[in-house]
């Protein structure tokens, strides 16, 4: 049985194999690691899963406050949507975004709030945001530690 921990992050919005971006629109592993996840030790797969998790984190927490993890978690298990419960709930509110239907998403109802300053943003234009400034700064990553070793970019 596979670790929760390792297993694919991926959310069914792969923009590597598709598109051919360099990091994921979806699950924000970089092609390379899409390519190779399979073979992957528990150790490698965990690695990439912090990185996902800190960078997700970073971009997230100026944004949005998690006042109830339950009610995120009950709204997600209700739109079925994918979670992995030893990453943090900003990795779920990540998730969220990018497959809910976004034009009747209260993030209310899944015990989020808005940060004053993102007030002015419904959930589309935050969920741009955000996935703009996770691509900005997942290639900015990519360029300082992995543009040497990955031969597919």
């Amino acid at each position: 049985m596979k670790s929760a921990l390792t297993r694919t992050p991926c959310i069914g919005v792969c923009s590597t194999t598709s598109v051919g971006d360099r990091v994921c629109r979806g699950c924000k592993r970089y092609a390379f690691e899409v390519i190779r996840w399979n073979g992957y030790q528990d150790e490698e797969k965990a690695s990439v899963l912090r990185r996902i998790e800190a960078l997700t984190v970073q971009i997230m927490r100026d944004k949005l406050h998690i006042t109830s993890e339950q009610a995120l978690k009950d709204g997600m298990f209700q739109l079925r949507l994918p979670l992995n419960a030893v990453l943090s709930p900003y990795c779920w509110v990540n998730t969220l975004l990018q497959k809910a239907p976004l034009e009747r998403l209260d993030l209310a109802d899944f015990g989020i709030t808005v940060s004053p300053a993102y007030a002015h943003l419904d959930a589309r234009g935050l969920a741009d945001l955000i996935d703009r400034e996770l691509i900005l700064l997942c290639d900015a990553h990519f360029d300082r530690y992995y543009q040497q070793v990955d031969s597919f970019s």
